[in-house]
């Protein structure tokens, strides 16, 4: 399956609105939230800092894959992976 046969499965809306909370807050931080589809039932978080980005905000890569998660729990996705800034 291609990245655009499986973007085509995931229900964007419903991925958007799940993870909405989580955007808004890392983007009070400095940070862009997106995903990508990485299969018809998972997506990959990435988040990327901003130029004035608060590094001491993140919290941990096992925290923040856990939150996204969790975040999804209502969807019938789950998170494949998190990707943050500098490999953290």
């Amino acid at each position: 399956m291609t990245e655009q046969t499986v973007a085509t499965t995931i229900d964007t809306a419903a991925v958007d609105a799940a993870l909405q909370q989580f955007r808004e807050v890392l983007a009070s931080d400095g940070y862009l939230l997106r995903w990508t589809a990485a299969a018809a039932d998972q997506v990959v978080v990435h988040v990327e800092a901003g130029p004035d980005a608060c590094a001491e905000c993140l919290v941990p890569l096992p925290v923040m894959q856990a939150i996204m998660n969790d975040a999804l729990e209502s969807t019938p996705y789950s998170v494949d992976h998190v990707v943050l800034p500098n490999g953290k």
